[in-house]
């Protein structure tokens, strides 16, 4: 018995898209190969009636009664294998379906998972939705053509030895006639392929126009853009849907040439066996079989363009995917051994982060202390050490364990909370109470039916911005990184709780290096050391009273909001 999704998807061949299809196809090999077998058996046994029928009814005309028996249980047989084959094609069918389709959102989540920060600077969210929309089911398709395919090459082959077999003409007929209708087919291949990559682009972008629309749309009433912007959507919409009609007209005439060439087939295949019948060059039940092969012969000839066009779009999405699985990150890192612990030091603002200790960083502009943040973590190009080490040296796996950046951006994932505060489901019991305590988040597990057993939505969008904020600082706190970098944790929180989570935010990271990039005094107060920035360069250092007692810039940065 075969599980999805398997646990390992494998290292993918992204060089073009041929290649990747090719990976995908080897990767799931054996029940690729089990399912072409019982389509090939599907198919033979459907090509196999119509000699089956013809031989009957020879016998019903010759009076043989024990051959019409004889053929009516070969008749039988047929139907029987016929229906297990059928069934079995159809299982395998669906699994390799469900095997491409998996393996590929496997090896691009884990792709943007390893990306990081690198993936939205190079591509847009809507070439990545698009990917997960439509892209995985077009691979699918391609993986789930290749068992009808296969079996529908066979069964052409088979009845064409027949054909060549009882009549010379005919057989040739048929052996000339496929090829040429694969031919014909070609030429509408290259278009469709051609209109095919243009309208994956176009909805690409109105994804991503979607997505950044819905991302501000609050923003986009507030200054009265909604109407310019629902505008431009409308227009990339109209866009998207006449490039869908261009790749529809294609789509129709290879659907006609589906019906048109292997009729045309069947109606010469038809017009020379009757002219042989009555001639006496073929029996009664011969002329039967022909016209039986000639009707069979639509469908595994229909299923050969089916094919062709499936392929098609399979090597467009399989483009997309390559595109995605050839990008590299901005940070490599390095195999330098990782040092137990030390400071850590950003060149560019002559920031020093001193081991084990809780460091508050205000800035003059927001935008600069996210900028020493990223640094810091390693996701933005920099000169950083840690222990006098230089960051970009170290692997990065183990860079992104010990350095954790915890900003608003950071999102809540569906499931169950307790694991979705404990993402490595390590963490006891007792740990995750401490972190909700110290994130003064107690109240909101509380307050669920199911405690932390309850299930979060999307986006954690039950929770109010202040919730979701106490509940993404929890979730910081349960990893206990040995160093913790956090960007403004208690901005969407009322005074009181940053008060409570300003004073057990020290106690709660007691031996572990924290930074904490805010200009909130109720915070800067409770920290061991308070870093001042101003241009992108710290300015002064000390404690909150020291520094508000003789740092103007200091001052007016963290008390504007109060005056």
């Amino acid at each position: 018995m075969f599980s999805l999704p398997v646990a390992d998807p494998g290292v993918p061949d992204s060089r073009s898209p041929i290649r990747y299809l090719w990976w995908v196809a080897r990767a799931q090999s054996v029940p690729l190969l089990i399912g072409i077998g019982f389509a090939i058996l599907w198919w033979l046994g459907q090509a196999l009636v119509p000699a089956a029928i013809g031989a009957a009814v020879d016998a019903l005309s010759a009076k043989d009664t024990g051959g019409l028996v004889r053929w009516s249980s070969v008749l039988l047989g047929l139907g029987v294998v016929q229906a297990v084959a059928g069934v079995l094609r159809h299982r395998f069918a669906v699994f390799t379906w469900l095997a491409a389709a998996y393996r590929t959102v496997q090896v691009t989540a884990r792709q943007a998972t390893r990306l990081g920060a690198t993936l939205p600077k190079r591509l847009s969210t809507g070439e990545v939705v698009s990917v997960g929309n439509s892209d995985i089911a077009h691979i699918g398709n391609a993986m789930d053509i290749l068992l009808r395919g296969t079996g529908a090459v066979v069964a052409i082959v088979t009845v064409t030895v027949i054909l060549l077999t009882s009549s010379l003409p005919l057989g040739l007929l048929v052996l000339i006639g496929v090829p040429l209708m694969a031919a014909a087919v070609g030429p509408l291949l290259r278009p469709l392929h051609r209109r095919q990559h243009l309208q994956r682009d176009l909805q690409g972008e109105l994804a991503t126009r979607a997505s950044d629309i819905v991302a501000g749309l609050r923003v986009l009433r507030g200054i009265g853009g909604e109407q310019v912007f629902a505008a431009r959507y409308r227009e990339e919409s109209q866009r998207v849907r006449q490039a869908g009609v261009r790749v529809a007209s294609i789509d129709s005439m290879l659907e006609g040439a589906q019906i048109l060439l292997p009729g045309l087939l069947i109606a010469c295949v038809t017009w020379i066996g009757a002219r042989f019948a009555l001639a006496g060059e073929i029996s009664p039940g011969r002329l039967l079989a022909f016209y039986g092969y000639a009707v069979f012969l639509i469908s595994p000839l229909r299923t050969l363009t089916e094919a062709a066009d499936k392929i098609t779009k399979g090597h467009v999405a399989a483009g997309r995917v390559c595109r995605i699985l050839s990008l590299t990150p901005e940070r490599t890192g390095g195999d330098a051994p990782m040092p137990a612990g030390g400071d850590l030091h950003d060149e560019e603002s002559g920031l020093t982060l001193p081991r084990g200790r809780l460091t508050a960083l205000a800035a003059t502009t927001p935008e600069d202390a996210i900028a020493v943040a990223e640094r810091l973590g390693g996701y933005a190009p920099g000169t950083v050490t840690l222990d006098g080490g230089p960051l970009d040296e170290l692997p990065v796996d183990q860079v992104r364990r010990r350095i954790l950046v915890a900003d608003n951006a950071a999102k809540l994932f569906t499931g169950r909370l307790r694991d979705e505060l404990d993402i490595v489901g390590t963490a006891s019991d007792e740990s995750v109470q401490r972190a909700l305590a110290a994130a003064c988040a107690e109240d909101i597990v509380e307050a669920l039916p199911d405690g932390l057993d309850e299930h979060v939505a999307e986006s954690g969008r039950e929770f109010s911005g202040g919730q979701q904020q106490r509940l993404r600082l929890a979730r910081a706190l349960v990893a206990d990184p040995e160093i913790l970098i956090l960007i403004e944790p208690t901005s969407a929180v009322d005074a009181h709780t940053e008060a409570r989570v300003a004073e057990r935010l020290s106690p709660a990271r007691a031996g572990r290096t924290t930074l904490v990039c805010t200009t909130s005094p109720l915070v800067l107060d409770h920290a061991d050391t308070v870093l001042f920035l101003e241009d992108g360069k710290v300015r002064a250092e000390g404690s909150h009273r020291e520094l508000l007692a003789t740092e103007p810039g200091y001052r007016s940065t963290v008390t504007r909001g109060e005056e």
